[in-house]
């Protein structure tokens, strides 16, 4: 009897301690459980706050540059830029160098506005603005680029091209005004054309300036409705409209064959004007080393004292009338 009573409890001993180790085990298993979790809950924490810090970053990149400029902060920095094109001119002057700037771009991408910024504060023997119509048909029969190397830039000039050798890539593709034989002969010889230009010792710089469809419809609507910008559309103008994409593909093929190492584009986004010029011209300034060369201020004369001279009455000379 005192045998079973023995084993009996050896047996309830030996259950109990099993119960007791498997609960042991078993809060072992859920303490681990909850530490996993509440890592995981941690690293889920973290990644939210790292995704929500990325996208803040990302939002306020996009609130700059969707960011309008202010016409105070837009003047300043003009105006300062504009000191520094005076600068660039003087040292272009001085060094004899030979400089072509090449605009092209969508039609009312602001092209002319940023020619204008550039050439507003220079000297215009030095720097000038080239803006050819339609070809004659003395110009058909020459050579393509015939007329362009007639206003290429002496040493110590600016040309400041207002669409270029470019049509033939864009407005005469679409438009069919050229051949496809032309065409792809074009597309060949360009990147040979500005390599001889630059071998030939002058600065060669592109600027292509994109502007969103939204925008453009945005800005021809004005023009359509605005007497004094109307002369700014052409019928041209409205049906490279109509040929959007035909645009678009004629620009990538361009890019495609003459977007070379030597000589680049450089792609202006262009939605927002006041941005663009200061964009485009804080660009052109980096792309020629410099140093200001501007004379020292000139020292007004004594105007000449009076001599024995008499001049002719005032009556005698045409006068605009004084109406304001």
């Amino acid at each position: 009897m005192a045998d079973k009573k023995s084993n009996a409890s050896a047996v309830a001993s030996e259950t109990n301690g099993a119960v007791s180790a498997e609960k042991v085990m078993t809060s072992k298993k859920v303490t681990k459980q909850l530490v996993e979790k509440e890592k995981k809950g941690k690293e889920t924490v973290e990644k939210g706050a790292k995704s929500k810090k990325s996208g803040k970053k990302k939002s306020d990149k996009k609130d700059k540059k969707n960011k309008k400029l202010g016409k105070k902060e837009y003047e300043k920095e003009l105006e300062r830029l504009q000191a520094e094109l005076v600068k660039l001119q003087y040292w272009v002057k001085e060094k004899g160098l030979k400089v072509v700037v090449v605009f092209e771009g969508r039609d009312a991408a602001g092209k002319g506005g940023a020619i204008k910024r550039i050439s507003e504060c220079m000297n215009p023997r030095i720097c000038k603005v080239v803006a050819l119509a339609a070809p004659t048909e003395k110009e058909k029969g020459q050579w393509y680029f015939q007329r362009y190397v007639a206003q290429l830039p002496a040493a110590g000039e600016i040309a400041l091209f207002d669409r270029s050798w470019y049509n033939r890539a864009g407005v005469e593709r679409v438009m069919g005004f050229c051949t496809h034989q032309e065409y792809v002969e074009f597309l060949r010889s360009c990147p040979e054309f500005e390599h001889m230009l630059q071998r030939a010792g002058i600065v060669l710089v592109k600027y292509w300036f994109s502007v969103s469809d939204d925008e453009q419809e945005e800005r021809f609507q004005d023009r359509l409705s605005n007497p004094m910008k109307r002369w700014k559309l052409s019928p041209m103008d409205l049906e490279a409209r109509a040929r959007w994409v035909e645009y678009s593909k004629a620009k990538d093929d361009m890019f495609a064959a003459t977007d070379t190492t030597r000589s680049p584009w450089n792609v202006v986004e262009a939605d927002d004007k006041k941005k663009a010029r200061l964009n485009c011209i804080s660009h052109l300034l980096s792309q020629i080393e410099y140093k200001d060369l501007t004379p020292p201020p000139l020292k007004l004369p004594k105007r000449q004292k009076n001599i024995d001279y008499k001049r002719p009455p005032m009556n005698t000379q045409n006068f605009v009338p004084d109406k304001f």
